[in-house]
């Protein structure tokens, strides 16, 4: 049975300066580099010419860093491919979709993103709604507790790698 996550994390910039940096290449490149993946590429990066951005990105970790239980149910390297679309900012937030499936595995993620101004003091929220589902018998919901615990750390992770960023190229 599919898992339900509800995630977010607080950004010292603004809507506007966390779109935009999810709006830049180099942006994206670096975060990849920065991912802790064994291999990573930035697969397409498409705007839509009025401030919304489509972006799908793989990241591969090696089959000797996998945890046991993933290990189970896939074989070999495990690639994750990510695929974001974000709305224009608009009435001084964006949105997005998110899509995630593991190459070979029967695994996939979905969810929503909302990145709106900070609720007290400055700075932006971006609050994500994420499904994660795993068909496999028995071990199914261990791997889905897994990914979302994952997730979590991917979150706060990407939130300090675009504060960083932004703080630098601003």
């Amino acid at each position: 049975m599919p898992r339900s996550f509800d995630m977010a994390a607080e950004y010292e910039g603004s809507v506007e300066q966390v779109h935009q940096a999810l709006s830049d290449e180099h942006y994206w490149l670096a975060r990849l580099a920065d991912s802790g993946a064994d291999d990573y590429s930035l697969d397409a990066m498409d705007g839509d010419g009025l401030g919304g951005i489509d972006v799908v990105t793989t990241q591969t970790l090696r089959a000797d860093r996998l945890p046991g239980a993933v290990t189970q149910f896939h074989r070999g390297d495990l690639s994750f491919v990510r695929e974001e679309a974000w709305s224009p900012v608009r009435d001084g937030q964006a949105t997005a979709t998110i899509k995630g499936s593991i190459r070979g595995a029967p695994a996939s993620l979905s969810g929503t993103a909302v990145l709106a101004p900070a609720k007290t003091g400055a700075g932006s929220r971006l609050e994500f709604n994420v499904i994660v589902e795993v068909r496999v018998p028995l071990v199914g919901g261990k791997i889905e507790n897994f990914v979302g615990r994952q997730l979590v750390d991917l979150i706060i992770a990407e939130q300090r790698f675009t504060t960083m960023w932004i703080t630098e190229t601003t």
